[in-house]
Order: C-alpha cells, then sequence, then structure tokens
C-alpha cells in the first residue's frame, strides 16, 4: 500500500470521540513532524484511511455504537496492512489477545503520556535503513521491502509487530533468543508486570507460517525462550 504523505510528513489518522485527548495526541504528533488527522466516528475513519492512506493508524478502543477492536478487524479485513496502534484502558491478558486477535500492532495504555506515547509511535514509523532486501531460512523468505513473508511460494501477510518478531528471529538464526533479548529488541519498551504476549505473538505467527502441515521452524526453549530452526 502506497503511504500517502501531507506536507512531506508521515501521516497519522487518530480516530477518538474524546475531544481533550484528541487534541492532546494531535498536538504532540504535529510537535514531532508528523501529519495529524482526527475522526471523531468509525464511518469518517474508514473515509479517511481510504482517501489519505495514513502511515499509521490510532484507534481508541472504547468508541460508540462498535468497537476499536473492530475498526481495526475491518481494515485488515479489506486488506489494509497499516500500523495500527488501540488505546486502552486495561492491560489483562485477554486484552492483549484480544488487541493481537483483531489485527492490532500494538497497543498504549491510558492515562496518556506524551513521551511513551510518541516513543511508540516512532517505533513503527522510523524507516528502515536496511540494505539487505531479503533474509531467508529453508524454504521461508521475508521481504524486507513489503513486509511479507513467503514459504513455498505462498505469500504470508503480517502485522508491523509479526514482521518484526520473524525478522529479529531470522537475523539470529539458530541462536536461542531469550525473553528478555526478545522484548527489548522487538518491542522496545518494558512491559508493565508479567506478560504472555510474546507467547501470543508466537502462536499466531506460527499459525501463518506453518499452514498444511509445514514443517515447525520456531522452537520453544523451555525456560529460556525460542530459536528459529528446523526440528
Amino acid at each position: 500500500m502506497r503511504t500517502l504523505t501531507l506536507d512531506r510528513n508521515p501521516c497519522v489518522l487518530v480516530v477518538e470521540t474524546d475531544e481533550s485527548l484528541a487534541q492532546n495526541v494531535c498536538l504532540d504528533l504535529k510537535a514531532s513532524g508528523y501529519e495529524p488527522v482526527v475522526a471523531v466516528d468509525i464511518a469518517t475513519g474508514k473515509h479517511l484511511a481510504a482517501e489519505l492512506q495514513p502511515a499509521l493508524i490510532v484507534i481508541d478502543r472504547m468508541l460508540p455504537g462498535e468497537s476499536g477492536l473492530a475498526l481495526c478487524n475491518y481494515f485488515r479485513n479489506i486488506g489494509n496492512r497499516v500500523p495500527v496502534l488501540l488505546l486502552m484502558a486495561r492491560d489483562t491478558v485477554e486484552d492483549r489477545v484480544a488487541c493481537l486477535e483483531s489485527g492490532a500492532d500494538d497497543y498504549f495504555l491510558k492515562p496518556y503520556r506524551t513521551e511513551d506515547f510518541l516513543q511508540l509511535v516512532r517505533l513503527y514509523l522510523q524507516p528502515d535503513t536496511s540494505e539487505v532486501e531479503e533474509l531467508r531460512f529453508g524454504e521461508l523468505v521475508l521481504d524486507l521491502a513489503t513486509r511479507r513473508a513467503f514459504r513455498n511460494g505462498r505469500v504470508i501477510d503480517l502485522t508491523m509487530k509479526e514482521y518484526e518478531l520473524l525478522k529479529y528471529l531470522m537475523e539470529n538464526p539458530r541462536d536461542v533468543l531469550t525473553r528478555e533479548q526478545i522484548l527489548e529488541n522487538v518491542w522496545g519498551y518494558d512491559f508493565l508486570g508479567e506478560s504472555n504476549v510474546i507467547e501470543v505473538y508466537i502462536r499466531y505467527l506460527r499459525l501463518k507460517i506453518e499452514d498444511d502441515g509445514e514443517k515447525r521452524l520456531i522452537q520453544t526453549v523451555r525456560g529460556v525462550g525460542y530459536v528459529l530452526r528446523e526440528a
């Protein structure tokens, strides 16, 4: 999908009904060099996403009439692969799983904190300066330009976070990576308390790259972490 920028700044679509919160988010994004656009309801969010093709979409999970999860799921179902961040009030295992299942790439917990939010935005909008065009492990190929994976000729669409996780594993084949290493290198920030977010993403990544009975490539090393290798 082509990304349209306004005044050469990355466009960020914010779907938020809370006027005060939307204003704070937009002021911070504008001050950081982004071009924010606000949608006050789901219908407007769908329209602006199609018209502007933003570089990033921020959605409040609690939207009137229909949840932000449903809106995120809508974008994924129509083939929109733009990174999506959810604004959420809770951080339970169920919330994290719901976030992932909706197709969102990540989430940010309320109350809104400027620096933490902008750090997350920069994580998803930083340019890829890698000179390598693709990574390979056996029949698994990761195209760094399109952020798509291929296995045995099958195209595998990935969310941004699934892509970053698979990329990190493929950059370190056969090395056992601890949970701490994965969190630091893929998420880039600390989670509050215990989190099974890695396990959830590994499970969904396996479902995508191990279709039709293909060999398992992401192995679990109990008590340590994960490793990309053939069994």
